[in-house]
């Protein structure tokens, strides 16, 4: 079963629950199987020929299905949903803005864990080599806009205590201290090409 995470304006809909576990192969059968376990979300989510309301956002993870296979989107036990309204002046708008945007937590500690781990090894051979293939890692995910070390994290998610954490929050900082990080590094880098390997480490 997969979960589905509703916000905050669609829980009294749902007896107030935040996440829901609902069985479905694709965003569809996920939604659908919604609807019928809380008739009264059904209003909120699809409109009277049956689709999806233009105001009503889906993710699966950090994917907005828009830019997957739509509702076609095939899921996973291991996936999370989530349900992101348009939202502006504490109400519902197809016209509103969403500065937030679901975040996997989960990445976010898994890229941390891969940088600390990698420098902590290039500290302790001394290698600048090491060193500078981690600040191009986080500067090219930096440049993406997502952590640097995701290829590796998706190797694992949903296994053991990798399942995702996706959360409503906004990216933005979390990308600004990447970036901030792998400036920090090349001036390391520099500073140990140039014989300063005392200020370097």
């Amino acid at each position: 079963m997969s979960l589905v995470r509703l916000p905050t304006p669609l829980r009294p809909y749902a007896e107030g629950r935040k996440e829901v576990e609902v069985e479905g192969s694709t965003v569809a059968d996920a939604l659908g199987n919604l609807a019928r376990m809380y008739p009264m979300l059904t209003q909120h989510l699809y409109d009277e020929g049956g689709r999806l309301r233009p105001y009503v956002n889906v993710f699966l993870n950090e994917d907005d299905v828009r830019t997957l296979q739509g509702e076609a989107t095939p899921i996973a036990d291991e996936d999370r949903l989530m349900i992101v309204p348009s939202i502006a002046g504490g109400s519902v708008e197809a016209r509103a803005v969403r500065p937030l945007r679901p975040v996997d937590h989960t990445a976010l500690r898994v890229n941390q864990a891969f940088i600390i781990s990698l420098l902590g090894a290039g500290f302790i051979a001394g290698s600048t080599v090491l060193v500078a293939v981690v600040a191009l890692v986080m500067a090219l995910g930096t440049i993406l806009g997502r952590p640097g070390f995701l290829p590796l994290y998706q190797l694992i998610r949903g296994r053991g205590p990798f399942k995702p954490d996706i959360v409503q929050d906004n990216p933005e900082p979390h990308t600004f201290a990447q970036g901030m990080g792998a400036a920090v590094l090349v001036g390391s880098i520099v500073c140990a090409l140039v014989g300063l390997e005392f200020v370097a480490w």
